[in-house]
């Protein structure tokens, strides 16, 4: 794969307002950048949303070969006029000097009821590149689905979870026929679909040939 055309030090930022800081923030920034004639652009501007960064985990039991979600309301899914109830992975945000691992462990307990047996760091991803500043770090977490049930979440936080644990195969076909929306989930259930035979057998389970 070719190397990126330019780099860090072909921008210009030449000023930075913030324009709302609340749950979330928005920036406002001017910048110019060089060209590939390396003639300069002329000053423009784009305002770029902040919500922190944040971790997250696809919760998957190798040996029942099932993933845990779960189920919860999103504002943004409504505001967009699609299913306000979305399936996602279990995630947070993470607070100053807190390590992406810890983040995922403690929210797969308050949101799932789940303990994480096992972790694998997946990839750090921008929900979008061109306007989101924040990025979310994916992990894989290996689980006991048989432990999965119930309604979880943080009432002063008001989050209401619930949990739903699917065949991996069921998980595949929501992707269309539900269908899943979130970033997260649809990133880490296409990483498991072209993975999961390698994270059974990481995690101790034997597969059958051409699974």
């Amino acid at each position: 794969m070719p190397p990126p055309s330019f780099g860090a030090d072909d921008v210009e930022m030449l000023r930075h307002e913030t324009l709302y800081s609340g749950y979330s923030r928005l920036h406002r920034y001017t910048f110019r950048h060089r060209l590939h004639d390396g003639r300069w652009t002329r000053p423009f501007t784009r305002e770029v949303y902040d919500r922190g960064a944040a971790a997250a985990v696809l919760l998957y039991d190798p040996f029942a070969d099932a993933v845990v979600f779960v189920e919860q309301f999103r504002p943004g899914a409504h505001a967009a006029g699609r299913a306000p109830w979305q399936l996602e992975p279990v995630g947070g945000m993470i607070e100053p000097g807190e390590d992406p691992t810890e983040v995922v462990r403690r929210e797969a307990i308050e949101e799932a009821g789940c303990e994480i047996l096992d972790l694998l760091h997946l990839f750090d991803y921008l929900p979008s590149v061109a306007s989101y500043q924040s990025p979310i770090h994916l992990y894989a977490g290996r689980v006991d689905a048989a432990r999965a049930a119930g309604v979880h979440g943080r009432s002063d936080e008001d989050e209401e979870t619930r949990v739903v644990v699917l065949r991996s195969d069921a998980a595949f076909a929501a992707m269309v026929e539900r269908p899943i929306i979130s970033a997260g989930a649809l990133l880490s259930l296409q990483w498991l679909r072209l993975n999961r035979a390698e994270l059974r057998r990481r995690w101790g389970v034997g597969v059958q040939a051409g699974e």
